[in-house]
């Protein structure tokens, strides 16, 4: 004989328990100003108690409201986009917002927009586009997007809606602090040509370069990888005429540190490397990584409320780039020679 089934309860049997009617529960679910503060809390009381969950899609329909954020963002597990991703949807939730995630596997023009279609489709309020390409962008460019959206980018080409980490700044940081140790030979590994993060982290770098009127080398286009800042480094390592190395992010920084130990140099005696991001492994790296770091919580609270302010009627023009932080650990000193 098979269990009987508990039903969940519905709106009805909170209004029963709390002495209200139903359109009583409903304002409250939807925060209305005319319900005293004491039938407020009567209602939220009796809600916990018996642990009733809001139908989204019945609430939708009455409200018109989906209280849904969409979210834009490419196939990748690299740690910028993902720890995004989960820093608005912590933001989201804490507002009362769930959010609606479709990812995009190539940047061509049709693959945007039919992502962009499903999400106008599940009835988003918002979006959040997080894609890192600069192809994304110049492709939501051309899309007509009739609800309030916000770019997680640093080109400044839609500064209305735009919001990032100043990505220039941190790698200026970066460099300045070898420069500021001494060193005069700095090689750059960085990200892909293509992401706008890689080529304002090597635009940073090579302005802080040329301010200080150092020699200029050409970076070495990489592809985030540990994998690839390991076989760049033994490369570089051959002819070792540089003293130290900012790469582009932590994931590759470790890579170049692996080739150092296996051909025998010390890090950061022999030399001195900077990472990006402050992944949460960085600090346990061996030498632990100096690295900039990203607050990722932050952009996502700031995505948020810029969104909330729109749909609230708001101008929403919080739009100022987020300075990020020089970590100073253990794998950078002044230069050997």
């Amino acid at each position: 004989m098979e269990p009987e089934k508990v039903r969940a309860p519905n709106i009805r049997d909170v209004a029963a328990l709390a002495g209200v009617s139903y359109q009583t529960v409903s304002r409250v679910l939807n925060d209305s100003p005319s319900i005293k503060p004491s039938t407020r809390q009567r209602v939220l009381d009796v809600i916990a108690e018996v642990g009733y969950r809001p139908n989204q899609a019945a609430r939708a329909l009455v409200t018109s409201r989906s209280r849904t954020i969409g979210v834009l963002s490419s196939q990748t597990a690299h740690y910028g986009p993902t720890t995004s991703v989960n820093a608005i949807e912590q933001a989201a939730r804490e507002a009362g917002y769930r959010l609606s995630i479709t990812s995009i596997s190539s940047g061509d023009y049709a693959s945007i927009k039919s992502a962009i279609d499903y999400l106008l489709s599940q009835a988003v309020e918002a979006l959040v586009v997080i894609a890192p390409q600069v192809r994304v962008f110049d492709a939501l460019a051309d899309l007509s997007i009739n609800v309030p959206y916000v770019t997680l980018e640093s080109t400044g080409r839609d500064s209305g809606h735009s919001l990032s980490v100043d990505q220039v700044a941190g790698a200026r940081l970066a460099t300045k602090h070898l420069i500021d140790l001494g060193h005069t030979e700095i090689t750059h590994i960085s990200g892909p040509q293509d992401w706008i993060e890689a080529d304002a982290r090597m635009q940073g770098f090579l302005h802080e370069i040329n301010d200080a009127e150092l020699r200029t080398r050409a970076p070495i286009l990489g592809d985030w990888s540990a994998h690839f800042g390991y076989y760049a480094g033994l490369e570089l390592l051959r002819f070792r005429d540089f003293t130290a190395v900012f790469a582009g992010n932590d994931q590759m920084a470790l890579g170049f540190m692996h080739a150092c130990r296996e051909s025998g140099l010390d890090v950061p005696g022999d030399i001195s490397v900077v990472g990006f991001d402050d992944i949460p492994e960085a600090a346990h790296f061996s030498p632990p990584l100096t690295t900039v770091r990203q607050n990722f919580a932050e952009i996502g609270r700031r995505a948020v409320e810029l969104l909330l302010s729109e749909l609230s009627g708001g101008a929403g023009q919080n739009h100022d780039q987020i300075r990020p932080e020089l970590v100073v650990r253990a794998t950078t000193a002044p230069p050997a020679w």
